[in-house]
């Protein structure tokens, strides 16, 4: 082996995904020297392989379904026809076209050494690769994470789909078996089968088992509607592939049930990528979930290491990791005291309709403050622009404790973006009253946030009490 490059570093990164790339790029722009280690892929799985690729996907997954709800409006159109490989050329060009901003040239243009290699602690403050040494004052460890294999007989040996490699798939599955019935499985569930395959999910338990269960039901339903074939409480218990065709048998409520098909994707969860980054020499404890940290990221035995993102252990969101990049680089540089838990964390799961959480769901909340929580709801079918426009399934509904707002869930089209107005209000610690006390225009969706906030109040205002105080007020010239 040739004698390694030695450099020293204000900040050493592990991994160009969402949260390494985000605090790479503040450290550099604050005039610190920065290497940034990446063995694969700039941007990493959100960009890759996973949120930008499959809301391409989406999307033209909803424009192969159009045909089917023209008709509700009067229109007739003639059925759709999908070419798989122009499909994933616009999944291809919604990559490229944001990759400049991950690129390692941009990088490198801020001021940051990239290194393309897989980078391995040392000791407690150096990593190394395959030729340099690097000496850093802080490291950041933002390795993400990547699909679980189940350990079912039989999948290690077949020719199975993940995140990964689903997007590039040489050809369309026609007959799709998915594992998993979390966000990724039903997304992607659903896409198919707009696009034409005959799909089947295997649950262990619910689908959707993190969101509201009221308003995960409304959407499973939805998916269901549209065709696809969702087995929960199923748990796959042995799989073959044979002539180019895939086999599983799953054990249910009602005994074995056996499924066949042409491809099978993994969505069965996903796990921290920690493997070969030798974080025992860098005395970084961890576990299966990820680098052992406390609320401001730092790991607790070794306090130079910072862990970002999906290997901290505290979800596996795109915006988390951005949200533990900006908490590093104020903890870090400028002393401030913010804490990776100190906002609200959304969620959404991008099905038709669409579900979005925030903060608590009602059983979560329930769970820790009891009798206490109360729910305000409102409906899109009660919804002007929701009725204009045929769409009216789903509801917005906040939770509240005390008469706080501490989560809120809304199952519809468009709650991913209608979801934002509640998180602006509990990360900012506004009141109940500020989501009514604004004038939304008319009409849109996000009304619903609003009616919601107002059904809240409606018993004080219009109750017993405030009549008699308006009937005695009127009595004032």
């Amino acid at each position: 082996m040739s004698e390694l490059t030695t450099l020293k570093a204000d900040l050493a990164v592990i991994g160009a995904g969402s949260a390494g790339l985000s605090a790479a790029a503040g450290a550099a722009m604050l005039g610190l020297k920065v290497v940034l280690f990446e063995k694969h892929e700039m941007g990493g799985d959100c960009l890759n392989f996973g949120c930008v690729p499959s809301k391409a996907l989406i999307s033209a997954a909803k424009v192969a379904h159009a045909p089917e709800e023209a008709a509700r409006y009067g229109i007739s159109l003639p059925a759709a026809v999908v070419n798989w490989d122009e499909v994933k050329a616009h999944v291809r060009g919604a990559i490229e076209t944001i990759a400049p901003v991950d690129s390692q040239e941009r990088f490198e243009g801020l001021g940051c050494t990239v290194i393309r290699e897989a980078a391995r602690f040392e000791d407690r403050n150096t990593l190394i690769s395959d030729s340099v040494r690097v000496k850093a004052r802080r490291i950041i460890v933002s390795t993400g994470s990547r699909a679980v294999i189940p350990p079912v007989p039989g999948l290690s040996e077949a020719p199975y789909l993940t995140n990964e490699t689903i997007f590039s798939a040489p050809e369309f599955p026609r007959e799709l078996i998915i594992l998993g019935g979390g966000p990724i499985g039903m997304e992607l569930a659903q896409a198919f089968c707009r696009l034409g395959s005959k799909v089947t999910v295997v649950e262990m338990g619910h689908a959707l088992p993190r969101a509201d269960a009221a308003h995960a039901r409304i959407a499973v339903d939805a998916i269901r509607a549209e065709g696809v074939t969702l087995l929960e409480g199923h748990k796959a218990s042995r799989v073959s592939a044979e002539g180019g065709r895939i086999t599983l048998t799953a054990s249910g409520p009602d005994g074995e049930v056996t499924l066949t098909g042409s491809h099978i994707l993994v969505a069965a969860g996903r796990r921290a990528v920690t493997e070969g980054l030798d974080l025992e020499k860098g005395r970084v404890d961890y576990t299966p979930a990820g680098i052992t940290v406390g609320d401001n990221l730092r790991s607790k035995s070794n306090p130079r290491v910072w862990a970002l993102g999906d290997i901290a252990g505290q979800g596996q969101f795109t915006h988390l990791a951005g949200w533990h990049s900006s908490v590093f680089v104020r903890r870090a540089f400028f002393k401030q005291g913010s804490k990776a838990s100190s906002l609200p964390l959304p969620a959404v799961t991008y099905t038709s309709p669409e579900v979005a959480q925030v903060g608590l769901t009602e059983a979560e909340a329930r769970e820790k403050f009891g009798e206490a929580v109360k729910t305000s709801a409102f409906p899109f079918h009660d919804n002007d622009r929701a009725i204009a426009e045929r769409k009216t399934l789903g509801e917005a509904k906040l939770v509240l404790h005390k008469g706080k707002l501490v989560g809120a869930s809304i199952v519809g089209e468009g709650a991913g973006d209608i979801i934002q107005m509640v998180g602006l209000a509990m990360s900012n610690g506004l009141k109940l009253t500020a989501l009514t006390n604004f004038i939304s225009p008319y009409p849109t969706r996000t009304e619903v946030v609003k009616r919601a906030a107002s059904a809240y109040f409606t018993p004080s205002v219009f109750g017993a009490p405030a009549r008699t105080l308006v009937g005695i007020l009127q009595k004032i010239p």
